[in-house]
């Protein structure tokens, strides 16, 4: 996978604008950001929506995405900002969370400037900017940010980095468009890193037992329903542990890009969650794992899993024939979330 040439590819994606809306590119912390604000007037405060992109931290625009930002402004007439963090392996890990964590207090601190209740903002992100998400609001949590976040939208997010052996991961390993291969590479990419051999990395070889069984209350197959193992799941054994595979994909704080293993202290001060899963996604259990974490030890979970759906349809609303039937009823249920907040 060329990073470049996606990224080349994605500067012909057309630009949205939407005459409804005010769009507005500023900086927050020296981080670019669009800000899309509805031109209906509003005697009181908006929410606000903070959206950190997929691409797995390595590509992704605001072009891409704003179609989308311009929708779920308008339709719930909520001022959405687009962060258009540092991306790796130029800038590395983790220069994503450093940049989604600042724009994030910024807004929080700034929000009346934008018409915006600094009580009811919203982070969202999917893929890779679900995992952003995730780590923000656990960051928040740790530091005691006031005023709290009022909810986080995760939509297919990659939530754990423990167990690539879970059912979504043999059911869709294949995509489409989010391959296993995919995962890997790009993966491995944004740390800035080579793996040498990525079959034994699939099948778990870079995680020590002892760590396997210290986090398998939260992370094992065998915590995801049955409905979901319907298809088929007959996994391999597990490789053995590879000391030089830990060393490769290990990251300095572990509960990074593997959120849901974060201790209780700091998942039950998450606010109101809402998860998208799909069912022909690889990552679609990282999803129904952190609902079953954060329904455990109570924070409100409001969960839409789409039968049809697949990773990265977001990116393809207001696309004509390229948006699929299943598009504007699922972002639909995200507004309605937002708007009964």
């Amino acid at each position: 996978i060329q990073i470049k040439f996606v990224r080349f590819a994605l500067n012909f994606v057309p630009h949205t604008k939407d005459s409804k809306l005010f769009i507005t590119d500023t900086t927050f912390e020296n981080v670019p950001v669009t800000i899309y604000q509805p031109k209906k007037i509003n005697p009181g405060l908006r929410k606000g929506l903070l959206f950190l992109h997929g691409g797995c931290g390595t590509f992704g625009s605001k072009r891409l995405y704003s179609a989308i930002c311009c929708y779920l402004s308008r339709e719930s007439d909520s001022v959405v900002v687009f962060v258009d963090y540092r991306l790796g392996p130029e800038h590395q890990h983790p220069a994503q969370l450093s940049d989604a964590l600042a724009t994030t207090m910024c807004f929080m601190k700034h929000a009346k400037d934008y018409g915006v209740d600094p009580n009811h903002i919203i982070l969202a992100g999917d893929s890779s900017g679900g995992t952003l998400v995730a780590m923000v609001s656990q960051e928040l949590a740790k530091i005691g940010n006031q005023p709290k976040i009022r909810a986080q939208i995760l939509i297919y997010p990659f939530l754990q980095r423990m167990d690539f052996m879970l059912p979504s991961h043999f059911q869709n390993q294949y995509g489409p468009f989010l391959t296993k291969n995919m995962v890997f590479h790009l993966g491995l990419k944004y740390l800035n890193k080579e793996c040498v051999d990525i079959k034994k990395l699939e099948r778990n070889a870079h995680v020590p037992e002892d760590m396997k069984q210290k986090f398998k209350k939260w992370i094992s197959a065998d915590l995801i329903p049955g409905e979901f193992k319907a298809q088929g799941y007959n996994p391999p054994m597990p490789a053995p542990f590879s000391k030089e595979l830990y060393e490769i994909t290990k990251l300095n704080d572990k509960t990074m890009q593997s959120p849901i293993i974060s201790e209780d202290d700091i998942i039950k001060q998450l606010p109101e969650t809402y998860i998208l899963t799909c069912e022909h996604d690889i990552l679609r259990d990282d999803g129904l794992l952190y609902k079953k974490r954060l329904e455990d030890i109570g924070v409100p979970v409001t969960w839409n899993h789409l039968k049809e759906g697949f990773h990265g349809f977001l990116t393809f609303i207001n696309s004509g024939v390229f948006e699929f039937s299943f598009t504007r009823p699922a972002v639909g249920n995200i507004v309605s979330f937002i708007k009964g907040l």
